[in-house]
């Protein structure tokens, strides 16, 4: 059970890391979509009106689907085992992420949320279905 506790902690690590590093590279190399952001921030803050740009919300969610694939998998890889860590890492993706869209529900189009949200749990436990736990694959 420590093992599947320290892979859905990874598997957490690993996507925080993974959407802040990118969202942060994308900001700083790519003009438009630093605009975007900013502008997005400064909404949220302000509570002012905003007009989120399509683009951005499909990078967001293939950004989104990439790195919980890669966490499912590295989850998998710090638990042993690709059942419960990657379930569990996708419901804690779920609670937290719909967190943060209920704090940005005003700002998005609700097909965002629902899809970006709808997605967490199944692509973690694909990513970590990449892994092959077989008996044949533990005794080699």
């Amino acid at each position: 059970m420590l093992r599947i506790i320290l892979g859905v902690i990874v598997g957490f690590v690993v996507w925080s890391i993974l959407w802040v590093g990118s969202d942060q590279v994308l900001i700083q190399t790519i003009g438009w979509y630093g605009d975007h952001q900013h502008a997005f921030e400064r909404a949220m803050v302000n509570k002012e009106a905003f007009s989120p740009d399509l683009t951005v919300l499909i990078l967001n969610i293939v950004r989104s689907v990439i790195i919980s694939f890669i966490s499912g998998y590295i989850a998998v890889l710090a638990a042993g085992e690709n059942k419960k860590s990657t379930l569990y890492l996708g419901i804690l993706l779920l609670l937290f992420g719909a967190m943060v869209e209920v704090m940005a529900w005003n700002f998005l189009p609700v097909w965002y949320h629902l899809i970006f949200l709808v997605l967490l749990i199944p692509v973690t436990i694909a990513g970590g279905k990449m892994k092959n736990f077989s008996p044949a694959s533990q005794t080699a």
